[in-house]
């Protein structure tokens, strides 16, 4: 009596089919691999140090990450200078370091805003505008407070021109209800300075037409007449 056949299932299929690929594979790769390692040793080479880079990247963005946690806390309690050199005795490492070894991890260039802050706090207002002109993340908040910082940096070294314009590019890379209506009106208040009356009533009224929630809307008659802007 004759055995029935057996009913081959897809999965065995597939895994008859993967074990004569492989196979077939590992035959070409002996018949030829003097010519194949030639041809493609740069690529794997490439390949690897691609890997092995990407792998770094993430090894130094968690790095980045846990040690600007652990020095932020001084930050926000105001010791902005020993957030800035850090304290060896508790290991933490300070802003300018993690800035500074860190640079290119989103952590490494939160760190520097941070750092650019505490400088700017501290009255250090060249070290503030280099990190503030620094900043390379992609973080729109962040970007939006490198801009900022530079212009008051720029505003306290008496720049004004080059300050309403650093405000005005605040303002254009993260529109929120909080911090643009701010930098509008700052930008203004510079402008109004520079004599520039015409743009700085002009951005008074695009905070009371799209920000008319803000609390720089409510006060745009008060503006007005404390930039001089009646006639404009």
């Amino acid at each position: 009596m004759l055995t029935p056949k057996k009913k081959i299932s897809k999965k065995e299929i597939k895994q008859d089919r993967l074990v004569e690929t492989y196979f077939k594979l590992k035959t070409f790769f002996e018949e030829n691999q003097k010519t194949i390692l030639i041809s493609l040793g740069g690529l794997v080479v490439a390949v690897l140090l691609v890997i092995y880079f990407v792998n770094r990247s993430k090894e130094r963005d968690i790095e980045s990450t846990t040690l600007l946690g652990n020095v932020i806390g001084l930050y926000e309690q105001g010791q902005f200078q020993q957030a800035i050199d850090g304290n060896p005795a508790k290991k933490i490492k300070g802003l300018k370091e993690i800035a500074d070894e860190y640079d290119g991890t989103e952590s490494g260039e939160a760190a520097k805003i941070f750092l650019a802050n505490s400088y700017f706090n501290l009255g250090k207002i060249d070290e503030a505008l280099k990190y503030y002109e620094d900043y390379d993340g992609d973080n729109k908040l962040f970007k939006a407070t490198a801009y900022a910082g530079a212009a008051a940096c720029y505003e306290a070294k008496g720049n004004k021109e080059e300050a309403a314009e650093l405000y005005l590019k605040a303002a254009k890379v993260n529109p929120s209800e909080v911090y643009t209506p701010e930098y509008l009106l700052y930008s203004a208040r510079l402008y109004a300075e520079l004599g520039k009356k015409e743009t700085a009533k002009k951005l008074l009224e695009q905070i009371k037409k799209e920000y008319s929630n803000s609390a720089q809307a409510r006060d745009y008659e008060r503006y007005i007449v404390e930039f001089q802007l009646q006639n404009e």
